[in-house]
């Protein structure tokens, strides 16, 4: 199993930062690190546990990692666990510290724990996280057009299934609008029709500029202030978010999440 994320920020921003190419699950055998492979091992275990709604325990997973890494397996497990991070904004948290089980949870409080459906499936919080990520880029407001470029890049294509996203047109134009992750609107007197996305009541409460940003940095193996225009975007609101703690603004907050 392989899984695949954009590593590059859009076009407009390239005076923002450096050219960047795509990430993946690292699961080929390194002869500068011995552990990479391990590494990707254990990533493909834990994303097919989750899919599987199985539980995750540490003896299954020193199994797949073989037990003569025992010494090693907290740092593959570390690794492994910072980079579902980076890719599909998942968290490996502790269930069960007598029995040291483990379960993915999404970084967003999407349904179903980021399957968005019930029933199995792979997180969608990570492509989520890329799509307000293009969404702050583009000064708040992004083109259905620069979406679907960006997407491209990691290989997302409307009306093509993908084999973590499902058909990916029906989950960022229905799906993440049903709940309220998104705005997908018209074109003010666009003719023919065009659309554009904004981020969502949810999405405001649920995350920051800041977290998607660090998100998008992440993946660019870099800093936020690295790109120094979307960082101070960010900065200023952090500080407005940590200002706002009017309750008439909490109940508005409320009605629209309802």
């Amino acid at each position: 199993m392989t899984s695949h994320t954009s590593k590059q920020i859009s076009n407009s921003q390239k005076e923002e930062g450096k050219s960047t190419s795509e990430a993946t699950l690292s699961t080929d055998d390194s002869c500068e690190d011995p552990l990479t492979g391990k590494v990707g091992l254990l990533e493909q275990f834990l994303l097919y546990k989750y899919e599987m709604k199985q539980r995750i325990t540490k003896e299954d997973m020193l199994k797949v990692v073989n037990q003569k890494y025992k010494n090693e397996f907290a740092e593959i497990f570390k690794r492994a666990c910072e980079h579902l991070a980076d890719v599909f904004a998942v968290d490996v948290r502790e269930v069960d510290s007598t029995n040291h089980s483990y379960n993915l949870v999404s970084k967003l409080k999407l349904p179903n724990n980021g399957r968005i459906r019930a029933g199995r499936g792979l997180p969608k919080a990570g492509l989520l996280m890329n799509v307000l990520g293009m969404i702050f880029m583009k000064g708040d407001c992004a083109s259905e057009e620069d979406i679907w470029r960006f997407l491209k890049m990691m290989h997302v294509y409307p009306g093509k299934k993908h084999f973590i996203y499902g058909e990916p047109k029906k989950l960022i134009t229905k799906d993440l609008v049903r709940l309220k992750y998104l705005v997908y609107r018209q074109v003010v007197n666009s003719d023919p029709p065009r659309h554009e996305f904004l981020w969502g009541p949810r999405a405001h409460a649920e995350t920051s500029k800041m977290q998607v940003l660090e998100f998008l940095a992440k993946i660019n193996e870099t800093a936020p202030s690295f790109f120094p225009t979307l960082y101070e975007e960010a900065l200023k609101d952090e500080k407005e978010r940590s200002q706002t703690t009017d309750p008439i603004w909490i109940l508005v907050m409320v009605h629209f999440l309802a």
